[in-house]
C-alpha cells in the first residue's frame, strides 16, 4: 500500500500496543515502524531495474526481518525511554506488529510481498485491494487522528483507535467478498464463451473495490476483461493477447531476464520493440485504461535489448495513462456500471 496508509496503520498498531503507557509517542513510533519496511527503496540508486524489482518488498518485508529486528529496536527504545512505563516487551511488540501488519497489507495488493525471504523469493499476493484506496485509508486516518487529541487514559482514545482498525479491517473483508463475486462472474463468462484457461488473476482497478479486471492464461496467450459489481449485464467482453514467448529466444539464459519472468509469475506477453529488442508486458497489472473502447497500454512494460558489448539490458518504460478530468469522469461512470 501507499506510504500514507502504512503510516496510519503503523500508528494505530502502536497505539493499540502501548498507547496507555506512551500516549502519542506510541503512535509516532508505530508510524515509524510502519514506514521502515519501505526504506528498501533507498537502495535503488545502486541497483539496476531487475535488481530493484527483486529487492523491493523482500528483506525488509519478510517475517524473518520482523523477528530479528524487532527485539533489537525494542531494546534500543527501552533504553532511550527508560523513564517511561513501556517495557522491552511493549517496544518489541510495537515494532513486530508494525512490520508484520505492513507486510501483510502489502500482500493484499497485486505486487505481492516476499514474506518467506530468504527461503523463498516468491511474491505472495492476494489481489484484493489496489495499492491506493481512499475508502480504506481516509476513514482509518480520521479515527486515528481524532484519537490523538485525547489523553492517553481517556477511553475515547482507545475507542476511536479500535474503530479505525475495525473499519479498515471490515473494508478489507469486503474486498475479499467483492473479489469472490467478481470471480464468479468472470468464470461464468469464460464458460458461456467456451474460453479454456488454466489459471487467472483478478484484481481491483485503481482506487476502489467495485470495478475489477481479470487476466486468464489461455492457449498461447491471455484473456483480459473488466467487470463492475454494478454492471447490469454480467457478460464480460474479453480481449485476447498472444504471449509470443518465442521472441524471448535470443535472450534466454540471461539471469536478469529469467528473474524478470519469474517476477511476473508467468503472466507476461512479448512484442517487438520499435527500434531494438523486445518489450515484455507484465500482465498482472493490466491496463488502467483497458476498459475504454480505444484500449490502452500495459502499466508495467520492460524494454529488453542487447547493447554493443552483447550484454542484455532491461529498462522499465512508463506507460501510465494521462489522468485528466475527462478520464476521471469516464472512469467514475464505468465504476458505476455505465458503459460507453
Amino acid at each position: 500500500m501507499d506510504s500514507l496508509t502504512q503510516i496510519v496503520l503503523g500508528a494505530a498498531v502502536g497505539e493499540a500496543v502501548a498507547g496507555r503507557k506512551l500516549g502519542n509517542r506510541a503512535m509516532l513510533w508505530g508510524a515509524i515502524a510502519g514506514t521502515i519496511p519501505d526504506l528498501d527503496i533507498l537502495a535503488n540508486p545502486w541497483l539496476d531495474t531487475v535488481e530493484q524489482l527483486s529487492f523491493h518488498r523482500s528483506i525488509t518485508h519478510s517475517l524473518l526481518f520482523a523477528v530479528v529486528v524487532s527485539p533489537i529496536l525494542g531494546w534500543l527504545l527501552r533504553r532511550f525511554y527508560r523513564h517511561q512505563q513501556a517495557t522491552f516487551r511493549d517496544w518489541t511488540w510495537l515494532f513486530f506488529l508494525g512490520f508484520t501488519t505492513h507486510a501483510l497489507l502489502d500482500s493484499c495488493t497485486t505486487w505481492g510481498t516476499q514474506l518467506l525471504w530468504p527461503f523463498s523469493n516468491y511474491g505472495i499476493a492476494f489481489y484484493n485491494i489496489f495499492v491506493i484506496d481512499p475508502l480504506y485509508t481516509i476513514p482509518f486516518m480520521t479515527c486515528v487522528i481524532a484519537a490523538a487529541f485525547y489523553a492517553r487514559n481517556n477511553p475515547k482514545r482507545a475507542y476511536l483507535n479500535y474503530a479505525g482498525l475495525g473499519i479498515s479491517s471490515a473494508y478489507l473483508l469486503f474486498s475479499f467478498i467483492a473479489k469472490a463475486s467478481a470471480n464468479e462472474t468472470f468464470e461464468e463468462s469464460f464458460q458461456r464463451q467456451q474460453i479454456s484457461y488454466s489459471d487467472y488473476i483478478s484484481k481491483p482497478t485503481p482506487l476502489n473495490t467495485i470495478f475489477w479486471s481479470v487476466t486468464a492464461k489461455g492457449e498461447g496467450g491471455f484473456y483480459n476483461g473488466f467487470y463492475s459489481l454494478l454492471d447490469e449485464d454480467d457478460t464480460v467482453a474479453f480481449e485476447y493477447v498472444p504471449q509470443q514467448a518465442a521472441l524471448l529466444q535470443p535472450y534466454m539464459g540471461n539471469p536478469k531476464l529469467e528473474r524478470l519472468l519469474e517476477i511476473t509469475k508467468g503472466y507476461f506477453a512479448v512484442i517487438p520493440a520499435e527500434e531494438n529488442g523486445i518489450l515484455i508486458q507484465d500482465l498482472r497489472f493490466g491496463k488502467f485504461d483497458g476498459w475504454r473502447e480505444e484500449g490502452g497500454q500495459y502499466v508495467f512494460v520492460y524494454h529488453v535489448w542487447q547493447n554493443e558489448q552483447g550484454e542484455t539490458e532491461v529498462e522499465e518504460i512508463n506507460n501510465r495513462p494521462e489522468i485528466d478530468e475527462n478520464y476521471l469522469q469516464e472512469y467514475w461512470q464505468r465504476i458505476r456500471g455505465i458503459k460507453e
